[in-house]
């Protein structure tokens, strides 16, 4: 049994400020020197960078995720990619000797993969953690019906915990006192109210919030902000108390280490010591900001010594590479600078060319790619890619249909796709997955080592892919040798 003070910070609807007032908390806690872990319900990776630096506050040393110095990363609690029964395994390791768990949600409070009943959903999520929620309510243009609207929320499923309210872009002290007024016989406490402002908003563009890689400095001063927002604002013991009403919580704490043993490539991949291990080198910088925090973790317990590099500023791959990962991110908004680094584009084709192991996710499926939006990239991959005026996103189920780098045919993997470019072809010759739901289609491209696609997989739910890729690295390595 651990006990984890937490809060599930949640809305009825996207829009109503999860980000911005969950950011704020976590700021203002970390002002007041306490641990905070953030975390984030869902698929996204951006959020959880501006968590990352709220939280890194307390150090005195902003950061973001596992690039910042000290920082704890922002993790995500994602019950399509990884399962329900990973949840709670998942924040406890995250969460570990906290003082504070504050989890972000998604869209809507009781809104989760389409068709599929409450799965993934916010509300899911906080009953797996047994965590109060927090309903952030957008008051801009209501006020006695927001009883009618937090009854409703509080009493739609009797499992899920709604156990206060913030109230955000509150106009005015009337306004505050009319909506209070409402609340005070719906048995559910306000904990704070915010007034309206676009002084704190952080751009967005074709995918969401511009990520923190980008705008950091900017970022550490609408951090600081946010915190003086929220502590103006909001009851901070109050929801402090809150937080430590929540039970105990029982199970296994996620282990990479654990996984990566409970693999059939276990044996070859913990055959090598990381102190020692091949080098996995990791796209990072602000054009490949999108990961999650695990896969380093998972990586680093099959043994690899992994190593960041910036595509846009590293002319060369870490010393030793055997073994490159390239995530998401915004390659298309860099796509000249990318372009101009030609010597580590072609690295990049060497390295290819030898057969390691290279395994590419959307943003890096288009810096593999022969171009980008006409800026020549690293031609590894035979496709053309530009920027779209469609949006693709959604969960998806997927199979392996060959034998790749990150998993052998009839390998069964849940992922999401959230892009707006195109690859023509959209897939290769031996492609990468066949996609089986929501509907049919081969996708990504799979030759020699490399194994490119737009589906993004939590690797937490297939360790054994982490424990293959740095088998494939250990093989390589060898043969080099």
């Amino acid at each position: 049994m651990v006990n984890v003070p937490r809060l599930v910070i949640a809305a009825p609807s996207s829009g109503s400020g999860k980000t911005t007032v969950t950011a704020g908390l976590m700021a203002a806690f970390a002002e007041r020197g306490l641990d905070v872990s953030p975390h984030k319900v869902g698929p996204d990776y951006i959020d959880p960078g501006y968590h990352a630096l709220a939280v890194s506050r307390s150090a005195g040393s902003p950061g973001v995720g596992s690039a910042g110095g000290g920082s704890r990363p922002g993790r995500n609690l994602d019950a399509y990619l990884c399962s329900p029964d990973r949840i709670a395994p998942l924040f406890l390791h995250g969460s570990a000797g906290c003082d504070l768990a504050l989890v972000e949600g998604v869209m809507g409070l009781f809104d989760g993969a389409a068709g599929q009943g409450e799965l993934a959903s916010t509300a899911h999520v906080a009953k797996l953690l047994r965590a109060p929620v927090v309903l952030v309510v957008d008051a801009s243009s209501q006020s006695r019906s927001v009883a009618a609207l937090v009854h409703g929320f509080a009493s739609w499923d009797p499992e899920v915990r709604v156990a206060g309210v913030i109230l955000n872009k509150v106009g005015s002290d009337r306004h505050e006192v009319m909506l209070r007024e409402a609340l005070e016989g719906s048995g559910v406490p306000v904990f704070g109210v915010l007034r309206r402002t676009d002084a704190v908003r952080a751009p967005s563009r074709h995918l969401g919030l511009v990520p923190v890689a980008e705008r950091r400095a900017e970022a550490v001063g609408s951090a600081a902000a946010l915190a003086a927002r929220v502590r103006e604002g909001c009851d901070l013991d109050g929801l402090l108390a809150l937080a430590r009403s929540a039970p105990p919580l029982s199970g296994p704490v996620w282990d990479p280490v654990a996984e990566i043993r409970a693999t059939a490539a276990a044996p070859v991949a913990g055959a090598v010591p990381a102190v020692g291990g091949p080098v996995v080198a990791v796209a990072g910088g602000p054009a490949f900001t999108f990961s999650y925090a695990e896969h380093g973790e998972l990586l680093t317990a099959a043994g690899a010594r992994v190593v960041p590099f910036d595509p846009l500023r590293d002319e060369r791959l870490p010393e030793g590479t055997a073994g490159v990962v390239i995530g998401g991110g915004f390659p298309e908004v860099y796509a000249p600078e990318l372009s101009a680094n030609e010597p580590l584009r072609a690295e990049m084709v060497r390295l290819a060319a030898s057969g390691a192991p290279i395994a590419a996710e959307c943003a890096g499926l288009l810096y593999l790619a022969r171009s980008l939006d006409g800026q020549p990239m690293c031609g590894v991959l035979e496709g053309e890619a530009r920027m779209s005026d469609r949006l693709t996103l959604g969960y998806r189920e997927a199979v392996a249909v060959s034998d790749t780098a990150l998993a052998v045919a009839g390998t069964r993997v849940r992922g999401h796709e959230f892009h707006r470019t195109a690859i023509i072809p959209g897939a290769g010759p031996d492609p990468a997955w066949g996609i089986v739901h929501p509907e049919r289609r081969i996708e990504g491209f799979a030759q020699g080592g490399v194994h490119a696609s737009y589906l993004h997989v939590h690797w937490a739910a297939v360790p054994s892919v982490a424990a293959r890729f740095v088998a494939g690295c250990v093989s390589c390595a060898s043969r080099a040798g």
